[in-house]
C-alpha cells in the first residue's frame, strides 16, 4: 500500500500510535499497559508486515472493567494517533536506530534475497522499515494522509481469544469502533504481481562474515482459494512429500554428504508466490557439489515413488504430534488463537480445531499412495520460474553465470541412488541396559506443591509430580554430573560441542539414524544442554511411550555413542559460521559477555577458530566421556503419570545404574570471579557496520540460594531502572531502539550474578548511554521510587510468575536439584511473597548497595576500526 516516496511509513505509524493517541497523552501508553499487570514488549506488542500491521495485546488476569478499557485503549491508538510535526520528528530517530540496529548481514541478505525471488512484484521493491531518505521525508500532513488513506473501519479486523463472555467483547468493540467512519474515498487495492520468468535466475551476495548458504526456490503464482477439506488435503500432502524428501537428506547429511544441511520447505509468502524452497549450507565451500548432490536426492524423489514404509514413517510422526495438540488443546494461548485467526484472514483462508486438523491428516493416509506422493513430489517441483540466490563470505569463479548455468543442468539420478544405505531394524531390547532392577529406599511427599521425593538405592533421586494439567503429556529431565562447575575456568574445553554431536552420536554402537527409526510414530526423543551445575538430558513423551522414553534416556548414560561423524559436522559448522559470531554488537555480548564480566572465564567463552579446527572424534570423546559418566543423577517426571507403573519403570532404568563417582572439580570452578571495575570501559570488538556499537554497565551483585529474596526484590530493581532507560535513551533521546536492564541472579555461583544495563546505540553515543545508566542509578540511590512505579514494576512480574505457574515447566525449573537440596522447596513457597513485599526502602537500599558507581563494570563493543569514545568507566567525559 505504500508507495516508493511512503516505504517504512506503516511501521512510522505502529511507533507514533504508542507514542500518543486519543486516549494517552505521550509516554502513557506503557504506564498504562503495566498498571494491568501487562509486560510491555512482550504481553503487548506491535508489528508490520508486507501485508498488515498488528498490534497484540494480553491480558492477564483479566476483567470485564480491564478488558473494556484496553480495547478503548487500542481503539484511539489505531484510529486517532497524535500526528504532528512534533510526534513525527520525535519519533523517527527511534525508527531510524530500528533500522541501524538492523542493518548487518543478516538484513542485507534479507533483502538481497526478497529482491531477487520477487523480482518485478512490490514484494521485490518495498522495505517494511523503509529507506533513510523515506523517513527523513515524512511529515505530519503526509503521514495523516497516508492514515486516512489506509486506516480505515472497512480494513480492521479484531480477534480476541480468550475466557470470558462474547457479549461483553462485542460491546466492548461496538462501543469503540461502530462510530467510526472513514476519512476520504477508499484506495485502489494493489497489485501484487506475477512471478516473472523474465527475470534473472541467480543472484549472489558476498557477506565476508557469513557462512555460504544457497536457496533453490521453485515459483508459481500465487492464487486465492475457496478453503475446504479437500483444499487442505492437499497442502497436507505437500507437507508430507517435503518431509520423506527431508529425511532422505538429513540421513544423507549424518552421513557424510558434501553440505551441512539440506531442508525442502513450502510457503505463500505475502499473497506473491507459491513456492517451493531448497535450502543447502555446503560443506567447506564446495557449493556445485552441494547442489548437486542436494538436488540429486530431490530427483530421485522425482523419478521414484517412495515405499509404504517411507510414507507411513513420515505420516505416522505427524499424527503423534497432532494428537498431543489434541489432547492439550485446553492449553493453546489465546494469544496464538487470535494470531491464527488474522493470518487466516490475511491469506483468505480458515483455522479448523486440533481434532478437525487431526481428522483431515489421517483422511489423507488412504490418499497418500507411493504413486500419488509420486505426483505429489513432481508438482511441487514444478513451475514457470526458478531462482536460486547464494550467500558468500568471498566471490566465487564465474559469479551468477556459473549458479544459473549449474541450475541449468539436469541432476544426477544415479549418483543419490547409489548413496543410499540399508539401516538396521532394532528393539529397545537391544539397548544398552543399566543392570538389574534396583531398589526404592524412600517415596516422600513435598506438602503444597503434589511433589514426591524418591530415593534408589544406587543414590539416583528423583522428584514426581502426578498432574493432568497437560493431558497425555509428560516431561522430563535427567540431570547429572557437574556441568560447568565440573570443568576448569582457565583450560580450554570442548562445552561449546557438546550441544550440537552428543545427542547425534548416537547409543552404543547404534548411530542416530537407527534410533530415529527405532523411535518413529511414536512421542520419544532427547536433548542435551549444559547447565551451571549440572548436564540435562530431556524430552517429553506420553504414557504410553514413558516406559521406553526412560529405557532410552538411560541407555545414553549407561553407554554414549561415539559416532565420529556428528563430531566432524559440528566442527564443520562452526567454522562455517564461525565469523557470523562478530558480525554485530549483539552477536559479540551473546558470545562473550559473561566470559569479560567474570575475568575470562572460558566456561563462558567463544572457542578460538584453532580451537574449533582442532576438534576431533577422539578429543570430543576424551573431554565428554568422563564428564558423562560422574556426579549424582536427579529425574524429574513432571505430567500425567497417574495411570502408569512409573516405579516399576524407575526401577528398571534408573535404579538399575550402577553407583556414580563424585564430580571432581578443578581447582577454582566452583566460583565465578566478577573483573576488576577497570578505570576506563573494557572494549571489545565487531566486524559490523561502523554505525553500530553496544554500550554495557554490568553490576556484580552476589549469588547463591541464600539471598534467594534479594534476587527477587533486584528483579523488581531492574525492572523500574529498565523503565527508567527506555524513557531517557529511546523515548527523549532518541539514541536507542533496543536496550534493557535486567538482574542475572545465580543460584549455583556464589559471585556468579549481576544487573545488566545495556543499549545499542551509535560509537558516538556510547558515552550518552553510560551517562544515562549511571545517572538513572545516581537517582535510585538518592530518592525513593514512587508508589506508581513500584506497583507497575511488581504487578506485571507478579502476573507472569502467576500465568507460568499454570503449567509444568515453571515447576519443573524452580526445583532443579530440590531432590537434594530442600532449601530450593523452602525458596518456592515465598516466590509470590517476596515480590510483593517489596518496598520503596527497599529498593533504595537494593541500588544504594549495588549500584554504586565504583561498582559498575562499563564495556564497549565498537567496530572494528573505530576509536574509543573519551569516557571513564561510568560514562563522564576523560
Amino acid at each position: 500500500m505504500e508507495q516508493p516516496h511512503e516505504a517504512g511509513w506503516a511501521h512510522l505509524i505502529e511507533h507514533l500510535s504508542f507514542r500518543e493517541s486519543r486516549y494517552l497523552q505521550s509516554g502513557e501508553a506503557r504506564r498504562e499497559w503495566q498498571r494491568l499487570g501487562v509486560s510491555f514488549g512482550s504481553d503487548s506488542n506491535a508489528t508490520t508486515g508486507t501485508t498488515a500491521t498488528v498490534y497484540q495485546l494480553d491480558i492477564p488476569a483479566a476483567t470485564p472493567e480491564s478488558v473494556a478499557q484496553s480495547i478503548r485503549l487500542l481503539s484511539g491508538m489505531i484510529r486517532e494517533p497524535l500526528l504532528t510535526e512534533a510526534t513525527v520528528n520525535a519519533e523517527r530517530p527511534i525508527v531510524m536506530a530500528e533500522r541501524r540496529e538492523r542493518d548487518g548481514p543478516d538484513f542485507r541478505i534479507n533483502e538481497a534475497s526478497r529482491q531477487h525471488f520477487f523480482a518485478g512484484q512490490l514484494l521485490g521493491e518495498r522495505s517494511t522499515i523503509g529507506t533513510e531518505e523515506t523517513l527523513a521525508a515524512a511529515n505530519a500532513s503526509a503521514v495523516q494522509a497516508f492514515h486516512h488513506r489506509w486506516y480505515r473501519p472497512e480494513r480492521v479486523v479484531i480477534a480476541i481469544a480468550g475466557d470470558m463472555d462474547p457479549a461483553l467483547f462485542e460491546q466492548a468493540i461496538v462501543s469503540n469502533f461502530a462510530d467510526w467512519r472513514a476519512t476520504g474515498p477508499a484506495p485502489t487495492e494493489p497489485d501484487f504481481g506475477q512471478p516473472d520468468p523474465a527475470r534473472p535466475t541467480a543472484n549472489i551476495i558476498v557477506e565476508p562474515t557469513q557462512p555460504m548458504v544457497v536457496h533453490l526456490a521453485t515459483i508459481r503464482p500465487w492464487q486465492r482459494v475457496t478453503d475446504s477439506v479437500a483444499y487442505t488435503q492437499g497442502l497436507m500432502l505437500d507437507t508430507l512429500a517435503s518431509l520423506i524428501i527431508n529425511r532422505r537428506l538429513e540421513e544423507r547429511a549424518r552421513g557424510g554428504a558434501s553440505y551441512l544441511a539440506a531442508q525442502v520447505s513450502t510457503d505463500k509468502p505475502s499473497r506473491s508466490a507459491d513456492m517451493t524452497t531448497i535450502s543447502i549450507i555446503p560443506l567447506e565451500s564446495n557449493w556445485q557439489r552441494a547442489i548437486d548432490d542436494t538436488r540429486a536426492v530431490v530427483a530421485v524423489a522425482m523419478a521414484t515413488p517412495p515405499s509404504e514404509a517411507d510414507i507411513q514413517r513420515e505420516f505416522a510422526d505427524v499424527e503423534t504430534f497432532l494428537r498431543r495438540e489434541l489432547a492439550n488443546a485446553q492449553n493453546e494461548p489465546g494469544t496464538k488463537q487470535a494470531d491464527d485467526l488474522l493470518n487466516a484472514v490475511d491469506i483468505g483462508e480458515t483455522v479448523t480445531s486440533p481434532d478437525h486438523a487431526l481428522a483431515i491428516w489421517q483422511s489423507i493416509r488412504p490418499l497418500a499412495t507411493p504413486q500419488r506422493m509420486l505426483e505429489v513430489t513432481r508438482a511441487i517441483f514444478n513451475g514457470p520460474v526458478t531462482r536460486v540466490h547464494m550467500t558468500s563470505p568471498v566471490p566465487i569463479e564465474g559469479g551468477e553465470a556459473a549458479l544459473a548455468e549449474l541450475i541449468a543442468r539436469p541432476p544426477s539420478v544415479a549418483a543419490a541412488s547409489a548413496a543410499g544405505r540399508t539401516t538396521p531394524n532394532i528393539r529397545f531390547a537391544d539397548l544398552p541396559s543399566p543392570g538389574r532392577r534396583g531398589a526404592l529406599v524412600s517415596r516422600t511427599p513435598i506438602e503444597r506443591f503434589d511433589l514426591e521425593r524418591w530415593e534408589f538405592g544406587n543414590g539416583v533421586t528423583a522428584l514426581v509430580r502426578s498432574t493432568d494439567i497437560e493431558p497425555n503429556k509428560i516431561r522430563i529431565t535427567v540431570r547429572f554430573g557437574g556441568g560447568r562447575r565440573a570443568v576448569s575456568a582457565t583450560g580450554t574445553n570442548l562445552l561449546w560441542a557438546g550441544e550440537g554431536a552428543l545427542v547425534e552420536s548416537g547409543i552404543g554402537r547404534f548411530d542416530q539414524t537407527t534410533l530415529d527409526r527405532l523411535v518413529s510414530g511414536r512421542q520419544i526423543g532427547m536433548r542435551f544442554s549444559v547447565g551451571d551445575d549440572a548436564f540435562t538430558l530431556s524430552a517429553e513423551t506420553r504414557p504410553e511411550d514413558l516406559a521406553d522414553q526412560l529405557r532410552l534416556l538411560v541407555a545414553k548414560l549407561t553407554q554414549p555413542g561415539w559416532q565420529p561423524a556428528p563430531v566432524q559436522r559440528t566442527r564443520a559448522a562452526r567454522l562455517a559460521s564461525y565469523d557470523a559470531m562478530r558480525n554485530s554488537p549483539m552477536a559479540v555480548l551473546e558470545g562473550d559477555m559473561q566470559s569479560l564480566l567474570f575475568s575470562g572465564d572460558r566456561r563462558f567463552a567463544v572457542p578460538s577458530r584453532s580451537e574449533v579446527e582442532a576438534l576431533t572424534p577422539a578429543a570430543f570423546r576424551r573431554f565428554w566421556e568422563p564428564l558423562l559418566a560422574e556426579g549424582p543423577v536427579e529425574v524429574q517426571i513432571f505430567g500425567d503419570v497417574s495411570g502408569v507403573d512409573l516405579q516399576t519403570m524407575m526401577l528398571d532404568t534408573f535404579g538399575a545404574l550402577r553407583p556414580r563417582p563424585p564430580v571432581r572439580v578443578p581447582p577454582g570452578a566452583d566460583d565465578l570471579r566478577p573483573t576488576p571495575v577497570p578505570a576506563t570501559p573494557l572494549v571489545a570488538r565487531h566486524s559490523g557496520g561502523e554505525t553500530q556499537a553496544a554500550a554495557v554497565l554490568a553490576f556484580p551483585t552476589g549469588g547463591g540460594l541464600g539471598a534467594i529474596r534479594t534476587a527477587r526484590q533486584l528483579d523488581i530493581l531492574a525492572a523500574i531502572y529498565n523503565d527508567r532507560l527506555y524513557e531517557r535513551l529511546r523515548d527523549q533521546a532518541g539514541a536507542s531502539y533496543s536496550q534493557a536492564v535486567t538482574s542475572n541472579w545465580s543460584l549455583d555461583f556464589p559471585n556468579g550474578s549481576y544487573i545488566f544495563v545495556g543499549g545499542l546505540v551509535k560509537p558516538e553515543d556510547s558515552g550518552l548511554m553510560l551517562q544515562s545508566a549511571t545517572a538513572i542509578a545516581q537517582e535510585l540511590m538518592t530518592t525513593p521510587v514512587t508508589d506508581d512505579e513500584l506497583r507497575r514494576a511488581i504487578g506485571p512480574a507478579m502476573e507472569q510468575i502467576i500465568r507460568a505457574s499454570s503449567g509444568n515447566v515453571f515447576w519443573m525449573i524452580q526445583t532443579e536439584g530440590a531432590s537434594r537440596d530442600p532449601r530450593r522447596i523452602d525458596a518456592l513457597r515465598t516466590y509470590l511473597t517476596d515480590l510483593n513485599s517489596v518496598t520503596p526502602e527497599d529498593i533504595q537500599r537494593l541500588a544504594q548497595t549495588y549500584l554504586r558507581p565504583e561498582r559498575g563494570i562499563p564495556l564497549l563493543i565498537l567496530p572494528e576500526s573505530a576509536a574509543v569514545p573519551a569516557v571513564t568507566g561510568t560514562g563522564q567525559p576523560r
